[in-house]
């Protein structure tokens, strides 16, 4: 049974600004293996983890690198939930996250669909 959904886009030329302006951001939303990636990958996966707050309810107090993205051998990404996070899903009876990502056109999005 799906549990949530949840959808976002981010402008990556919009969110590589940021970064620029606000290098701590990189720190504070991803984890030190996220963070190794490309600026468009890096929006996807900020989307992802907005994605999943939606999913989830949106409900204050989850921690960014509660939610870490990750890709398998054959670049399908998946979630690895600890904490806060793994907490929320818990409550709500989540057994299955689904995740898919894209970035084309300056654009990164993803898809989150969360079932019990």
């Amino acid at each position: 049974m799906i549990v949530g959904i949840g959808i976002d886009v981010c402008d990556v030329r919009r969110f590589a600004e940021a970064i620029e302006r606000r290098p701590r951001m990189v720190e504070r939303l991803f984890t030190t293996a996220e963070a190794q990636r490309s600026v468009a990958s890096l929006a996807a996966r900020f989307a992802a983890k907005e994605a999943l707050a939606k999913a989830l309810g949106a409900p204050a107090g989850l921690a960014w690198h509660d939610a870490e993205v990750q890709s398998d051998s054959n670049g399908r990404p998946s979630f690895l939930i600890t904490g806060t996070v793994d907490q929320r899903a818990r409550q709500l009876g989540i057994t299955s996250v689904h995740l898919s990502l894209s970035h084309d056109a300056g654009i990164a999005s993803a898809i989150v669909v969360c079932e019990s």
